[in-house]
């Protein structure tokens, strides 16, 4: 199965498709993604990327909300706080300090730009 994400005009994923191996396939049962992406338009109109459940290509796995970034080739998640910066390798958002590794539960307080221990 392969599966394929809708792109906005704004790039924002607006669904995300699982299409059968068949329809991705050349006449020598090679996938290509153009093969995929022509598909999804035939049925649904739209702009198609492909996305991998286990990250092969474009860096994440699409999700609704998510947005493509053309220029990194990637799909990339929300930015979950204003302090958080993206990670351009990974295509991650990371804190702007690391969370504490001694065992305790932590969640990020963006009023204070800090990790606050949960208790």
């Amino acid at each position: 199965m392969a599966h394929f994400a809708e792109i906005g005009i704004d790039n924002t994923v607006l669904r995300v498709l699982v299409i059968a191996d068949k329809d991705t396939c050349d006449e020598n049962g090679i996938e290509r993604e153009e093969i995929g992406a022509t598909f999804c338009k035939k049925l649904l109109g739209g702009t198609w990327v492909q996305t991998s459940f286990n990250r092969k290509i474009r860096k994440n796995f699409a999700g609704v909300g998510h947005l493509y970034n053309k220029s990194l080739d990637a799909f990339i998640s929300p930015q979950p706080f204003a302090s958080w910066v993206l990670n351009e390798t990974t295509c991650q958002w990371s804190a702007p300090t690391s969370m504490p590794t001694d065992g305790k539960d932590y969640q990020w307080d963006e009023a204070t730009t800090a990790w606050v221990e949960v208790t």
